[in-house]
């Protein structure tokens, strides 16, 4: 199966921002990808942290919603739109979703972010509780392949990627992580995550990131890349806009867990 994760460096004005989602998700199925990953926050990357309770969504209702829908529909794509923010019953406060739509526009998966971010060196601080409320449910979803291979598909998000606990109760065949790692934090511990993850759940990670110096100043890491569940980087992309594109081997995955065999893959 080919996948694609979708490397933004997203802005202020979310028109644009869409835009660019669309100008990359087209160059990715045109390369043949069944199933496109963007980044957190690819919709918008706003001014201050309270920006985000401006443009949240009601389920089923929304631009950001449609868009993805459609634009899943248009190139019949599976594609999990990275995050966006949905509204809760708490209007100070928003859930930081990743929401999936398959090749017909619906919408088949969401997952809220369940670990927020917090993190302060003295100089940068970060603390996405003032505005974010957390998710407390792993979600994951089965996909089905072009050449009829059923994939177990398991969702995270950003920060999520330090706790392990969250990929073992998903026990999947692909771990997806959009994210907008910090420079300072993605340069120490955002590759070794990655291949950690992949090696411990014997499982693909799509990791779609923000790369870049963005408008409202904040740098972030990059780094997308695809990750084999050996741990090798399968294709990756350091900073900037762009497309991720790489290919996942069922034969490769069973491969590995026979070679490695593990209570949560007796199955196979």
């Amino acid at each position: 199966m080919k996948v694609a994760a979708i490397q933004m460096v997203s802005g202020i004005s979310l028109d644009a921002n869409l835009s660019e989602a669309l100008r990359l998700l087209r160059q990715a199925a045109s390369a043949g990808a069944e199933l496109a990953v963007l980044p957190e926050y690819f919709c918008f990357m706003g001014q201050k942290d309270e920006d985000k309770l401006v443009i949240a969504e009601t389920p089923g209702l929304g631009t950001v919603q449609d868009f993805l829908s459609d634009v899943a529909r248009d190139l019949k794509l599976c594609i999990v739109g990275g995050t966006l923010p949905m509204a809760t019953d708490d209007p100070t406060h928003v859930a930081n979703a990743s929401l999936t739509f398959n090749p017909k526009g619906t919408q088949i998966s969401r997952y809220d972010k369940i670990h927020l971010f917090r993190y302060d060196n003295g100089r940068e601080r970060y603390d996405e509780s003032a505005v974010l409320l957390a998710g407390d449910t792993p979600t994951s979803f089965d996909l089905r392949s072009r050449a009829g291979q059923d994939w177990r598909i398991g969702q995270s998000v950003c920060y999520d990627l330090r706790f392990a606990e969250l990929y073992r109760a998903l026990a999947a065949d692909v771990l997806l992580v959009p994210a907008a790692f910090t420079h300072t934090t993605g340069s120490a511990h955002w590759e070794v995550l990655l291949r950690a993850r992949a090696i411990e759940n014997q499982a693909y990670v799509i990791a779609s990131a923000q790369g870049g110096r963005h408008e409202n100043g904040r740098r972030t890491w990059g780094h997308s890349m695809v990750v084999d569940p050996w741990g090798e980087i399968l294709a990756m992309q350091s900073e900037g806009p762009g497309v991720v594109m790489a290919e996942l081997d069922i034969q490769r995955l069973h491969g590995v867990r026979e070679q490695l065999p593990s209570l949560q893959h007796r199955r196979l």
